[in-house]
């Protein structure tokens, strides 16, 4: 299944106190997809599998793909290059971020008011336009260094952002209001 689908499915279980799926599980696995979702690759083209195909090394060392450095390596490199390692400095930084130069379009990205398409349908059709600058200048066997990472730290930090905001309104309009008992059975 897709993750599109799987972001639907699963809020739809965790909203219907009737169904057969494990709420827990429910609740993980939305979270796992809503974060795959808000990386670019996973909307990337579909003829090399959204990166994974397209081999590159990263400061002519470590070998990978694509996907994997958009997965992983940007965010490793700047908690070393900007953080000294310290994942709540980073945390910090994005929530800053939020505070300060995200603050106006926050409330936009919680919102989801669409009628053609689903919210998943949106933040999938956001990271695909996203994967596009992804591929500009990657071929078979890049070496990416500092001018790549430092094009894509914005955006990987900022699409962990729209992602936590959009995880908090998802599960505020589960489980406000009347929903709150829900909450608890999980």
């Amino acid at each position: 299944m897709c993750v599109v689908g799987g972001i639907n499915n699963y809020t739809a279980a965790l909203q219907d106190s009737s169904s057969s799926y494990n709420r827990t599980e429910s609740l993980l696995f939305l979270a796992h997809f809503l974060g795959d979702v808000h990386q670019p690759m996973h909307c990337g083209r579909t003829a090399d599998l959204g990166g994974n195909t397209i081999l590159v090394t990263s400061y002519s060392t470590a070998k990978t793909n694509l996907h994997k450095v958009w997965d992983d390596k940007v965010i490793q490199k700047a908690l070393r290059k900007f953080y000294k390692d310290d994942l709540s400095t980073m945390i910090d930084a994005i929530k800053l971020n939020l505070t300060e130069n995200w603050s106006t379009e926050e409330n936009q990205w919680a919102a989801c008011s669409t009628q053609t398409t689903t919210c998943a349908d949106r933040y999938a059709e956001e990271s695909a336009e996203l994967s596009c600058p992804a591929y500009v200048g990657v071929e078979q066997y890049s070496n990416l260094e500092d001018e790549y990472f430092f094009s894509a730290m914005p955006v990987v930090e900022k699409r962990i952002a729209q992602g936590g905001v959009r995880l908090a309104a998802i599960l505020n309009r589960i489980f406000s209001g009347e929903n709150n008992s829900r909450l608890q059975s999980l």
